[in-house]
């Protein structure tokens, strides 16, 4: 299927899902991702879910890293919608959130980081196929921003389903994932 099709068909799948079982295929995720052996983390970006697109909140998944590796960054994106262009700005519990033309929180300024200082990315996602292709709404911030990032940079994706065999209209600025997260499994590529 392409990624216009897939595009559809998730976010029908999520619309789908109760409070209740986004709660607990979340917990589930977390309990995979505490699975992935990862080298310490310095600097990860992350991003802020929204509640209205159905999102998996990664805030547990971001906690669980700071706890394992002490002194970390955390980093979420702001976006400039006329330029196409994503800043990394320095996330923690003292940062106010806005939200920008596209309905997403995000920090209304502060301290930014280059995307070659990110050790690791949580990536948003809709949906991904079995060779670690993902399939976003369709922008492209993500894989511009991902293209910027170091080679051994890790990016994790998050996704409440399955993987698709394959998605049909990948071109070449599309980066594959690391590893895709689901509540039933971890995922490597």
């Amino acid at each position: 299927m392409t990624k216009a099709e897939l595009r559809k068909i998730y976010k029908e799948k999520r619309s789908g899902l109760s409070f209740g079982e986004v709660e607990k295929l979340t917990d589930m995720i977390l309990i995979n991702f505490q699975q992935v052996r990862l080298p310490f983390i310095s600097y990860v970006h992350t991003y802020i879910a929204s509640v209205k697109l159905g999102e998996i909140d990664p805030s547990a998944l971001t906690r669980y890293l700071e706890f394992k590796n002490p002194g970390l960054k955390i980093l979420v994106p702001k976006i400039d919608i006329t330029s196409g262009d994503m800043q990394h700005l320095h996330f923690d519990d003292e940062v106010e959130l806005v939200y920008n033309a596209f309905g997403i929180a995000e920090p209304p300024g502060g301290e930014t980081f280059s995307p070659d200082e990110i050790d690791l990315v949580l990536v948003p996602l809709l949906a991904f196929d079995k060779r670690g292709f993902r399939v976003g709404y369709g922008k492209g911030y993500y894989d511009r921003f991902l293209s910027e990032c170091r080679p051994d940079a890790i990016k994790i994706g998050l996704s409440f389903f399955e993987p698709e065999e394959q998605i049909d209209d990948i071109n070449q600025f599309d980066i594959p994932l690391n590893y895709c997260i689901t509540p039933q499994q971890v995922f490597e590529f």
